[in-house]
């Protein structure tokens, strides 16, 4: 081999280990799906409250989630604005309910999360008193557990 294809092939070598490290894998599947779900079973619980329906708990919801990154091909790992997680819940009324939410998840351990306004309403509601307030589940910002 000659010296400047050795080069070469050293230089590909260096880059494929250096890049294999920028993947910010502290996103991980695992990570988000313990993130949204208790942060949605709170935020549904405030727009209950809103609504006029104290009775409401985190519990009763129990809101789980399931995510996936970019569909079937993509790792689940790292940031980006390709992450969909659907939540499984039970509503105000006791019933269970799915629904896909688009997240947008961050190097940082934040993401910002929004769901389907047919599931759970507009970007502002009506409260108890009559006042348009901000759908506290249309869409959030959310921070993972610091410790992984």
């Amino acid at each position: 081999m000659n010296r400047s294809r050795l080069h070469g092939i050293a230089l590909a070598a260096a880059l494929t280990v250096t890049l294999a490290g920028c993947g910010h894998e502290d996103v991980t599947r695992a990570r988000l799906e313990r993130a949204v779900g208790p942060a949605f079973a709170d935020l549904y619980v405030q727009r209950a409250a809103l609504l006029g329906d104290p009775g409401v708990t985190a519990a009763g919801v129990g809101a789980s989630a399931s995510c996936d990154r970019g569909g079937p091909k993509v790792p689940d790992v790292g940031p980006g604005p390709d992450w969909i997680c659907m939540i499984h819940f039970r509503d105000d009324q006791g019933q269970p309910q799915d629904g896909r939410f688009e997240v947008q998840a961050r190097a940082d351990a934040t993401y910002v999360a929004g769901g389907p306004s047919k599931l759970i309403g507009q970007a502002t509601l009506t409260d108890r008193h009559g006042h348009d307030v901000p759908n506290p589940v249309f869409e959030w910002d959310g921070a993972f557990d610091p410790d992984h």
